[in-house]
């Protein structure tokens, strides 16, 4: 067979909110397939063996078919080679570590180009998937070699590099449990929770609770524990050190063994336990003061050490650490013994994602010291049964949370109190956990802001914690989602106005809102950007802003293709039209029934609690009201339609115009509402008039949609009485 061209990639668009095709962020993906167009995957000989040959795990892709081996049977069968790109990139993503399971490929009005997409929680890590993804195929399809190890971990140093550590990861993921949202702020582990004056952020396990002040004291560790022991908190006794000499002094006062460790250091570096001999003691004193601005020689505490969060006030999990030996065997050097008998564990690795650090005595001192204190060194060989300590402290990852004493968790979160950490991770160090630290001299040596939280959700032994679950807890209470009331009105007629309208009777109402339409980007009354705002950037910036309580975004046909919405539920979902076909050609959306999978994303992210708001004098519309979680409310100039009148007999509410003036329907009942034909006089003796696009069926709108947002009809009158048609600002 002869080689075939490439397929070419026309188009990379990564959708970052919802979108037609799913709730959460894609990439999509524009293929022209060129001549292999002609040749599904029956037709290109060797093909599904070479490809699941490279991928085994394909075999688990259910696909169309419902069932696992679905997709397999579909290679065989016969399918295009686009629709096997997208599960190519989605099994490189499950290889990788970033489980997928959503894609889709679609085939558009020209021959041989389709739209593939697949789901990409990080635009960087999709990208590198698809590039990886589609080298792969051209592979097997041409019969040439690739190394599928190779590629997967290229996707994993993206996802390395580029999304969320593990710590955050499990917060955000327990705040989508929680139905919270979120926004990445930055390129690292900066998250908001929830949007506008309701959000919370964090850093890690640091949060906007965490207090500056309180984060400082426990970077000075003789001020923790001169705070700590003023409060009854055991801790072991210590002096702060200038010099080797007085380190030696101090540790004769204190009483052999002692710890000489960093006042202001972290992550046990330059911590050196058990010294017992002048010359260790100097020598410690030397790897310490690289470490940080002060020495302390302290107590040493006998025992293991242990890591115990602090969430709120509560120990939501506890980890024992365990001592890392190696056992001669009269040939190897401890480096080597170190790969052959501790590296070698799978539990041990270089990134977050292993529970256990890979051991590297050349990168740690303590290790070396410790060594040359056992009259070794990295290159010596230990004889037959020689056990050899390599490391004291750093690998706490062993969960005994069941078994801390309720009195250890009482002085651990008082420890946390007395610091003021709202997180903290508590180092304890005690013979059994399940006992009080007084009864064994057991004490508390460390407190840390900002802890890591892999050791509980991922430990080398034992159950995994719901710490990021914790932390959710701990800054929503049970009934709180960190939503602020979503405005999203869709549509190619006079949505720009709506959006203006709906955005004073909320601002009437007491609301702090923001606004992104044509008209510009609003705070309040007050227009903060003149351009064109009904963009997803602009929209975005109002979610992230600490001062509104309220959002109102216009929405386009082409914004919702081009980027997704900018919120993934709303409160109102408005639409008024099925228009604008035309200026729709770049995204190939040719027909009604393309348009209608683009306008309903927007009814699809209403809240349950919420409401649609629909315009029933488009028949197409009518078929979205289905698809809504939550309520939905008609609107038309004409209150004897058909379809109006079949919502109300079933109790529905909606407006129409009788009279001049809106009237708000729910069931048989009927309220009059604003005085329509006021307004539309004061809009048409108005500069504004020429791009308002304002009729009585975009008054009604607004109309309905203020009413789903639960403000009075008596409000909504006022507010269509004092709008101000033109923009001062």
């Amino acid at each position: 067979m002869s080689k075939k061209e490439d397929i070419k990639l026309q188009r990379i668009n990564y959708l970052r909110g919802p979108n037609m095709w799913t709730y959460r962020p894609v990439l999509e993906v524009w293929l022209d397939l060129g001549e292999l167009e002609d040749y599904p995957s029956n037709l290109l000989p060797g093909f599904t063996e070479r490809l699941t040959q490279a991928l085994p795990a394909l075999i688990e892709h259910h696909c169309g078919v419902g069932e696992r081996g679905g997709f397999l049977q579909r290679l065989v069968e016969g399918t295009w080679c686009g629709h096997v790109l997208e599960h190519v990139v989605i099994e490189l993503l499950n290889l990788a570590g970033m489980p997928t399971g959503f894609g889709q490929t679609r085939s558009t009005s020209q021959r041989g180009v389709y739209r593939m997409v697949f789901r990409a929680r990080d635009e960087q890590v999709a990208r590198s998937a698809l590039a990886e993804g589609h080298a792969l195929l051209m592979a097997a399809i041409n019969d040439e070699a690739f190394d599928v190890a190779a590629a997967v971990a290229r996707v994993r140093d993206k996802l390395d590099d580029c999304y969320l550590g593990p710590s955050t990861a499990a917060i955000v993921a327990a705040a989508t449990d929680r139905r919270i949202p979120h926004i990445r702020l930055n390129d690292g582990n900066l998250v908001q929770l929830g949007h506008g004056a309701r959000q919370r952020r964090i850093w890690t396990a640091e949060t906007d609770m965490t207090s500056a002040i309180a984060e400082g004291i426990a970077g000075d560790k003789d001020l923790t524990k001169t705070l700590l022991k003023s409060c009854g908190v055991p801790v072991p006794a210590g002096v702060a050190v200038k010099t080797a000499e007085a380190a030696w002094e101090a540790a004769v006062d204190l009483g052999l063994p002692v710890v000489v460790k960093p006042s202001d250091g972290n992550h046990g570096r330059g911590v050196t336990l058990d010294l017992k001999k002048r010359e260790d003691v100097y020598a410690a004193f030397k790897l310490a003061e690289e470490h940080g601005s002060e020495v302390l020689v302290e107590s040493y505490i006998p025992g293991n050490e242990h890591r115990l969060l602090v969430v709120g006030g509560k120990v939501v999990a506890a980890a024992r650490g365990d001592i890392a030996f190696v056992m001669g065997d009269g040939s190897q050097t401890v480096g080597q013994l170190i790969d052959s008998q501790i590296n070698t564990d799978p539990r041990r690795g270089l990134t977050e994602e292993f529970p256990l650090n890979r051991i590297n005595p050349l990168e740690d001192a303590v290790i070396l010291l410790d060594l040359e204190r056992q009259g070794l060194k990295i290159d010596s060989v230990p004889e037959t049964g020689r056990q050899v300590l390599i490391q004291r402290n750093g690998n706490v990852a062993i969960d005994c949370t069941d078994l801390v004493h309720p009195e250890v968790a009482h002085t651990v979160a008082l420890a946390a109190r007395v610091i003021g950490l709202d997180i903290a991770g508590i180092d304890v160090v005690a013979q059994d956990i399940s006992r009080p630290l007084q009864e064994q001299g057991g004490a508390i040596v460390e407190v840390n802001a900002g802890p890591g939280l892999l050791m509980h959700l991922k430990p080398a032994e034992g159950m995994p914690q719901p710490v990021g679950q914790a932390i959710i807890d701990h800054l929503f209470a049970d009934d709180e989602t960190g939503r602020i009331p979503v405005v999203g009105i869709a549509g190619s007629r006079g949505t720009h106005t709506i959006s203006r309208l709906v955005a004073w009777l909320l601002h009437l109402n007491g609301r702090h809102v923001g606004l992104a339409c044509r008209d510009g980007l609003f705070l309040g009354t007050r227009r903060v950007e003149r351009k064109n705002s009904a963009r997803w950037d602009a929209s975005h910036r109002l979610l992230m802003n600490r001062g509104v309580d309220a959002v109102v975004i216009e929405n386009s046909a082409e914004s919702v293709l081009r980027d997704g919405l900018a919120y993934d539920r709303c409160h109102v979902g408005v639409v008024t039209d099925m228009g604008g076909i035309d200026a729709l050609g770049d995204f190939d959306v040719q027909n009604e029934d393309q348009l209608f999978k683009v306008m309903r994303t927007q009814i699809d992210v209403v809240l349950s609690e919420g409401a649609a708001v629909l315009n029933a004098a488009e028949p197409r519309l009518l078929d979205i009201i289905e698809l809504c979680d939550g309520e939905v409310i008609l609107y038309a100039e004409d209150g004897q339609l058909p379809a109006l009148q079949e919502h109300r007999a079933k109790g529905g509410r909606a407006v129409f115009l009788q009279g001049g003036a809106a009237m708000l329907a729910q069931g048989q009942s009927e309220t009059l509402g604003a005085n329509v034909d006021a307004l539309l006089r004061r809009f048409a003796a108005s500069p504004a008039a020429a791009t308002a696009e304002l009729d009585s069926s975009v008054v009604l709108a607004a109309v309905a949609t203020g009413w789903a947002m639960n403000i009075s009809p008596e409000l909504i009158s006022a507010g269509l009485d004092t709008f101000v048609p033109d923009l001062h600002a």
